[in-house]
């Protein structure tokens, strides 16, 4: 009997014991189904989180925008680095913030920045010429051939470079796209443009310079470990950079080449006597950027005749002695026959009218262009010094040069002011006027959500264009 009731009590002891097995696995299912779920839940938050945070970059970009067109400022640099609108901002049960990685040459020093940074601080892959893509450092010779032959509308090769006979070759086959690129990272199909060169130190793509970026040999990718991200060709290179063609007041520009007297004169500056000079000048020469104004002269005094453009030699103009004074009365030309008047001869017989203390003040008002648009202008307000020696006729130490200007004297109020950089000079200057603006219109926003009480992380990258009217949406990615 007794033997029968321990049996029964052992049975009993399993039973709880495979009971027990049985609540616990049950327990930790549901105990990980609740984290699952919840993990979930918070993946989604944090997505909301970086919205919010791309939302509130487009509504401090529309209101920049606003601000400078009130003061009529080109760039007032105000969206590079505002930790206190960007910075951990608390939402909800989280926070997000909007990031960027520093360059050597910004306020950063190399570091984290919160903020948004301009495409037009970049060069753009469909607007550069060979020439310019030669001028990047270690830029083979063969993925400025790729990337030519690649955009270009024809199936001719050049030399070095591959068409669609080649890339059908391929392991994996592909057609050039005979037209513009659609991405930056639309490089990588190019013949000629490796990983490496294309990446650098940024093997993720996500713009940020994470631990293994850093770390020297110790893990890939290889880096130098000086704590500054190199992104190779993809933070250089840009497919959206375009400009307005407008004032820094949002106002239509007057064009040089087709404006009446009436027109010409009522930009502040400009006498109609002046107004006068650039009528009868365009009579006789083509304007082909704002750099040709500085060659308008006065007409001859009466009763002379007003000599052939071919029978005189044209003499480089007088360089004002004022170029410190203020914006309000720096470069107001003085009439030809007043008293101390610069008599430069050129093509018109008379001196030069526009000094290049003027040509600073008028700038920004006056265009030769019908465009609406300037594609792929390059923002000498952003721009890095590696973009900025991609330009024709800018060195290393030319682009260095403007780089310290700006950091130093301020930001440019538009592209004529380069003539007050050091080794910047007209004919220099010429070459490089149609391909810089100095604003910014289009913006990358990378923004980081966080849910505080699991670490939850998601990033979201835009690049929006803002003008006065809307802010568009030119490109959206979530995988970083």
């Amino acid at each position: 009997m007794k033997a029968r009731k321990g049996s029964v009590l052992v049975g009993i002891l399993w039973c709880l014991a495979l009971l027990s097995v049985v609540v616990v696995g049950v327990l930790h299912s549901a105990r990980l189904d609740l984290m699952v779920v919840k993990n979930h839940g918070d993946q989604i938050q944090a997505h909301y989180l970086a919205v919010a945070g791309v939302e509130k970059a487009k509504a401090l970009l529309y209101r920049d925008l606003k601000e400078r067109q009130r003061s009529a400022k080109d760039h007032n640099g105000g969206m590079d680095n505002l930790p206190a609108e960007f910075k951990d901002v608390p939402l909800g049960r989280g926070q997000f913030s909007v990031i960027h990685q520093g360059r050597r040459d910004e306020a950063g020093g190399g570091g984290i920045m919160y903020g948004v940074t301009d495409e037009e601080s970049r060069l753009n892959v469909n607007r550069a010429t060979a020439e310019e893509l030669r001028r990047i450092q270690d830029m083979p010779p063969e993925a400025v051939a790729g990337i030519i032959d690649w955009r270009d509308p024809d199936n001719q090769v050049t030399p070095g470079g591959a068409e669609a006979e080649f890339y059908a070759s391929q392991a994996s086959p592909r057609l050039p796209r005979n037209g513009p690129f659609q991405t930056v990272r639309e490089l990588l199909m190019v013949n000629g443009v490796s990983r490496e060169l294309f990446m650098g130190e940024d093997s993720n793509q996500n713009g940020l310079l994470d631990p293994e970026e850093d770390d020297g040999m110790d893990s890939n990718p290889p880096d130098n470990r000086d704590g500054i991200l190199d992104a190779g060709l993809s933070g250089m290179f840009t497919v959206d950079s375009s400009v307005r063609n407008q004032t820094a007041a949002g106002q239509e520009r007057i064009n040089v080449q087709s404006a009446d007297e009436k027109q010409l004169s009522s930009v502040p500056g400009l006498s109609a006597e002046i107004a006068k000079a650039i009528i009868a000048y365009r009579g006789q020469n083509q304007f082909e950027n704002l750099m040709d104004l500085l060659e308008v002269t006065a007409g001859p005094p009466q009763g002379q005749a007003t000599p052939s453009p071919r029978s005189q030699q044209t003499q480089p103009a007088a360089q004002p002695s004022n170029r410190g004074g203020s914006p309000a009365s720096r470069g107001r030309a003085t009439p030809a026959n007043a008293p101390g008047a610069v008599r430069t001869e050129g093509s018109g017989g008379g001196p030069k009218v526009i000094s290049d203390d003027l040509l600073m003040e008028i700038a920004d008002d006056l265009t030769v262009s019908t465009e609406d648009q300037q594609p792929g202008a390059v923002n000498i307000n952003t721009a890095s010094v590696d973009v900025l020696m991609c330009l024709p006729g800018i060195s290393r130490e030319l682009a260095q040069a403007i780089v310290a200007y700006r950091k130093s004297a301020g930001f440019f109020p538009n592209v004529a002011w380069l003539l007050k950089v050091d080794g910047m000079n007209r004919t220099i200057l010429k070459q490089v006027f149609p391909k810089v603006c100095a604003r910014s219109e289009t913006f990358r926003v990378l923004s980081e959500g966080r849910v505080s009480s699991s670490g939850a992380r998601k990033r979201i990258q835009v690049i929006v264009r803002v003008s006065a009217n809307s802010i568009d949406t030119l490109s959206y990615r979530e995988d970083l």
